[in-house]
């Protein structure tokens, strides 16, 4: 049973229903919207968020930003700048990754990449969904086409090593995602156990070489989306994706993280954070210590 609920408004007395206003902020550009925001329950995504770890939003981003970002990293991928695409040390020409590669952090050169990090519904949905104001961390853009391997399930703070609390994931289809082109897969409240140590995953399925184990009793289940659509997620919820089994389908998907503004201390990789109110840069310190896995593991790029 798929456990991501589509929430809407509801008619519920007490519950916290808010229609998501522009909220002000220096030099960043606004999405354009074709047609108003829909109204969100807030208080049953705080919920779903807490008891299962994860939830989905439903047309978070409009049609006409979808568009605007496949074009914009349609245009990074055809430039073939090394220094901007992140090749995972991918070289076989037979595999599909080698010639679609990811692109890791685009907010710190494409300002496209930078607002829709920063989008103001992203905001309003964080600062309810953790009480307090959000800060950026990372930005990645995926194509998976047709082909390629997946990602082998993981923790995401295991990398990003938050301190104190968690990160927090917001995930962007540009595509429609299903099983068949290697959707998302969550473990449903996974995110209540503890961060877990990395074992070798099995890379003829996964690009990624490390991968954690589903806890007994537990057990994987499909996120279907729709362009637009978002999957917001705690940094400790196990997740990860099977290869695009599809013949002829991309499997694009925009991917944000994002931390509580209290947060001191992260993962080098992921500095400088940046504001949301004015855009700004700015430093914490990198963490020196991977805890229960050991002191010489201080996170890693994700």
């Amino acid at each position: 049973m798929l456990h991501v609920a589509r929430l809407a408004a509801t008619g519920n007395p007490g519950r916290e229903i808010l229609r998501f206003a522009r909220l002000p902020g220096k030099n960043v550009q606004r999405p354009r919207r074709m047609t108003p925001s829909p109204v969100r329950d807030l208080t049953a995504f705080k919920e779903a968020y807490e008891r299962d770890g994860y939830f989905v939003v439903p047309a978070l981003f409009s049609p006409s930003e979808v568009a605007e970002i496949i074009a914009e990293f349609e245009a990074i991928h055809t430039a073939g700048d090394a220094e901007r695409i992140y090749s995972d040390k991918i070289t076989d020409p037979n595999d599909p990754l080698t010639h679609w590669p990811r692109v890791v952090h685009p907010h710190r050169f494409n300002a496209v990449a930078r607002r829709y990090l920063l989008h103001p519904e992203i905001r309003a949905l964080l600062t309810a969904t953790l009480g307090a104001e959000p800060v950026a961390a990372q930005t990645m853009y995926y194509f998976k086409p047709p082909g390629s391997r997946g990602q082998a399930m993981h923790q995401d703070n295991l990398y990003l090593l938050v301190q104190p609390g968690t990160c927090v994931g917001v995930w962007t289809a540009m595509d429609v995602c299903d099983e068949q082109n290697g959707c998302m897969m969550v473990v449903p409240g996974s995110h209540r156990g503890n961060l877990l140590c990395n074992e070798n995953a099995h890379l003829g399925e996964s690009f990624a070489p490390g991968f954690v184990r589903i806890p007994k009793g537990m057990k994987a289940v499909p996120v279907r989306l729709q362009p637009g659509d978002s999957l917001v997620f705690h940094g400790q919820l196990i997740h990860g994706s099977g290869p695009n089994r599809h013949p002829t389908r991309f499997r694009r998907s925009f991917i944000g993280h994002y931390a509580a503004g209290n947060v001191q201390q992260i993962s080098q990789f992921y500095l400088p954070l940046v504001k949301f109110a004015d855009s700004a840069d700015y430093e914490v310190t990198a963490v020196t210590d991977g805890g229960a896995c050991g002191e010489t593991w201080q996170g890693a790029a994700h």
